[in-house]
């Protein structure tokens, strides 16, 4: 995990921490969860991660985890429930879980806590994210390659930064096949309710989508792709099993290592509070379960495009890049700042949506 993206914030935290725990305690460590543990996106994986976490120490630690938690103030009850009760690390796994996390840690200074896609840091508390653009950017890529409407969808769930760096990424890729294609976003204002997710991908549709890309946790837009007899991008999880047909490939959030590696860390009192990005060349990323129903050459520039952003030689965010007004946001050659990722508030041009 050391080619991960970091930015350190500041001294080594867990020393003290370490040693106030008799030596045969299991460490405590606490996972929080947006929505069921059984959604088979985000927060399935999430679980998965914490399960290698479990695997990895055995008796050395004890894991815990909430599931369906909303972003707000139950969260903060929920995170502070943990730290009080002798959690020494606390994964908080969604956006709007930032600030509940940040006054939780500021109140339990001795617990260490780690947030997922946010930016607020603190001495006690860290930053993660896997870089989900990189593979939107070969979902966009496949989709602009199979399409036979010219016209694939997107289900949004809120217009935070990272949901629409990913729509930006798809548009991309889609772009580097044919710039003529259409992108059609639907917001369903949710992180999981599969009967809101398959009325979107069904709405999706009847503008013309036959390719269905999801930035939500159930296997309902697969379902129905399935059912309709057009493709789709399983999200967070491999979802081949619910469209055998439909299922392109899955981008895969794989968490096992950097949950074991901070775990290691906090045991060994040499974790720091840092923002960690990790991507395809990380294995943070996985394109996976590449349906072999695609044409040789679909399948080609998928592998092609999954070793050249994993090495480096490839940026899904490489200028020149404009956004919806026609303003060079990236001149050509360059690549974005991961500041600028982190806080994207705009669409690329050829998006055909209007931000919320």
């Amino acid at each position: 995990m050391e080619s991960m993206i970091r930015t350190a914030l500041g001294l080594a935290f867990a020393t003290a921490l370490a040693g106030t725990a008799l030596a045969d305690d299991p460490m405590k460590v606490g996972f929080v969860y947006v929505g069921p543990v059984g959604d088979f996106g985000w927060s399935y994986q999430h679980d998965q991660g914490r399960l290698a976490v479990q695997e990895h120490f055995g008796d050395a630690v004890e894991t815990t985890f909430v599931e369906n938690v909303s972003e707000g103030a139950d969260a903060e009850r929920v995170i502070r429930n943990l730290a009080a009760s002798g959690h020494k690390l606390i994964f908080t796994t969604s956006f709007g879980f930032m600030n509940p996390t940040a006054a939780v840690a500021q109140q339990f200074p001795d617990v260490i806590f780690e947030h997922a896609t946010g930016y607020k840091r603190a001495d006690n508390l860290g930053t993660y994210l896997s870089l989900t653009y990189e593979g939107r950017y070969v979902s966009g890529y496949t989709a602009a390659s199979v399409t036979q409407t010219g016209v694939v969808g997107y289900i949004g769930s809120f217009p935070i930064p990272e949901v629409i760096r990913d729509i930006n990424s798809v548009m991309l890729g889609m772009q580097s096949v044919n710039p003529d294609a259409e992108l059609k976003v639907v917001w369903v204002n949710t992180w999981y309710d599969p009967g809101k997710e398959r009325e979107a991908a069904e709405a999706l549709m009847n503008q013309g989508a036959d390719v269905i890309i999801q930035h939500t946790d159930s296997p309902a837009a697969m379902q129905a792709a399935e059912e309709a007899g057009i493709r789709a991008v399983g999200q967070a999880s491999d979802m081949s099993q619910f469209g055998p047909n439909a299922h392109l490939f899955s981008v895969v959030d794989e968490w096992g290592g950097f949950y074991i590696d901070t775990v290691q860390a906090v045991m060994d009192g040499t974790w720091q509070s840092e923002d960690v990005w990790g991507g395809i060349g990380d294995g943070m990323i996985v394109v996976a379960a590449v349906n072999d129903n695609l044409p040789d050459d679909v399948k080609a520039g998928i592998a092609d495009l999954v070793t050249r952003i994993g090495d480096g030689s490839f940026h899904p965010f490489t200028g020149p890049i404009y956004d919806q007004e026609g303003v060079e946001r990236i001149a050509a050659g360059e690549v974005i700042a991961n500041e600028e990722l982190a806080g994207m508030d705009w669409y690329v041009q050829g998006v055909g949506d209007t931000l919320p």
